[in-house]
């Protein structure tokens, strides 16, 4: 199997590209209630945002390395300066697992460059560099790993719900929404894309795998499964959301591992898709019910009756919980649905254990819902017999741009996925004609 071109990969760039733009602007709405150092706030904001979009852009593989890096700083400030909960622990640790990430990327390709022996580190000529099989198969699961950690995958994933937790309501959607793409397009552009070979059987088997390709599948499965558990276990409303995410981007992964056009198609499209529903919910827990009610806590919560005091986040949280749930008619369906007819291909196992995640995060959400909003427990209005509940403060425009920006764009892809499929397709299809079967 030989390395794909260097230039078959623009679908990646571009969906990227529009999700990460539909993310920061909504990150900017929700965000326009920082008073504490706001100039620094932004100013590390679109230091962040500038270091996702080099990532993005970047053909030479030393240049996407660097803005990697950048990326990796300003994550570190917005959480420990504006963060909540534990927000020194949440950013330091953060920080570690990124850099140890980036420690075994940067092995791997310095590693590669050397093996190269072509003087460039251009993706496309590295593409065409031909690594010997023997190479591929240990500097594979280097990289794809030192990728992976950065996009939440078990069991390297615990700094994303600290870190989801601790963020600001800006930095939560950012770092969900954005910053973990760009370990699943990391995995893709320059783990699947630059050493194909490392995911060919090993000819023999360990413990049931037989290739890197197996261990990663299952790791991505149990991912799936596992922070759908967890996040059904939460008493925190934040923390549900941060442990969903790590479920959904098992998705991606397991999209990946499937090697064949639907499943791969389906991580990338996976990709845009969680990025704007996890946005959304960050969006509604963190600014609209937290700066409200001041408590994330589900116990306190049901006390509230929220669902009649504040009905937009009701139904802001509702729409957004069909979309995570992967509802037809938006845009998780057609990402998942992907994921799991390509895996269905490669392993029937697979889909079995993710379709338990499906259920279990359907439970979830539902969960989360009727504790949050719908509860039946006290304090009534008869304890506030003058008053009635004390009030809220109103929904503002920002926020109900931000949410309707958000959901249109679920639901404009999940209407008419031949908005993104058109040009995912045939870069997934160039992709594996290139080798990666």
């Amino acid at each position: 199997m030989d390395a794909i071109h260097g230039d078959s990969l623009p679908a990646g760039r571009c969906q990227a590209g529009e999700q990460n733009q539909h993310a920061a602007d909504a990150e900017v709405l929700f965000s326009w209630n920082i008073e504490l150092r706001t100039n620094e706030f932004f100013a590390f904001f679109l230091a962040l945002i500038g270091g996702v979009y080099g990532v993005f852009l970047s053909f030479d593989l030393l240049l996407l390395f660097v803005f990697y890096e950048i990326a990796i700083v300003p994550k570190y400030f917005l959480i420990a300066i504006w963060g909540s909960t534990r927000r020194e622990y949440a950013a330091m640790k953060l920080a570690i697992y990124s850099f140890a990430g980036s420690a075994m990327v940067l092995i791997g390709l310095l590693a590669a460059y050397a093996t190269a022996g072509s003087h460039s580190t251009s993706l496309i000529e590295l593409g065409h560099a031909g690594f010997p099989a023997g190479f591929q198969m240990w500097c594979f699961p280097l990289v794809f790993t030192g990728f992976a950690i950065l996009g939440g995958m078990w069991p390297f994933h615990t700094w994303a719900p600290t870190g989801h937790v601790a963020a600001p309501t800006g930095a939560s959607m950012l770092l969900a929404g954005v910053v973990m793409k760009l370990g699943a397009y990391g995995c893709l552009r320059v783990g699947i894309a630059l050493f194909p070979r490392g995911l060919a059987p090993w000819g023999f088997s360990v413990v049931g795998f037989g290739s890197w390709r197996d261990v990663f599948a299952v790791l991505a499965v149990i991912g799936i499964v596992y922070g759908a558990l967890v996040a059904l276990a939460q008493t925190d409303f934040k923390f549900v959301i941060g442990y969903s995410s790590v479920s959904h981007m098992g998705f991606v992964l397991l999209g990946l591992m499937t090697l064949n056009q639907i499943g791969m198609t389906g991580a990338v499209m996976q990709m845009f898709s969680h990025g704007i529903i996890a946005g959304l919910l960050f969006a509604i827990v963190g600014r609209i019910v937290y700066d409200r009610t001041h408590t994330r806590q589900l116990a306190e919560l049901e006390t509230m009756h929220l669902s009649r005091r504040l009905p937009f986040a009701t139904g802001a949280f509702l729409i957004a919980g069909m979309a995570s749930m992967g509802l037809p008619g938006f845009s998780g369906f057609v990402a998942e649905l992907q994921v799991l007819v390509g895996a269905w291909n490669v392993n029937h196992w697979w889909v079995a254990a993710a379709g338990v995640g499906l259920v279990v995060g359907v439970a979830y959400t539902w969960r989360a819902l009727q504790k949050a909003f719908f509860a039946d427990a006290l304090p009534t209005p008869d304890e506030h017999p003058r008053t009635g509940w004390p009030k809220f403060e109103p929904i503002t425009w920002p926020e109900v741009t931000g949410v309707a920006l958000l959901t249109s764009v679920s639901l404009a892809v999940g209407l008419y996925p031949k908005i993104l499929l058109d040009t995912i397709e045939p870069a997934v299809k160039a992709l594996l004609a290139g080798g990666v079967q």
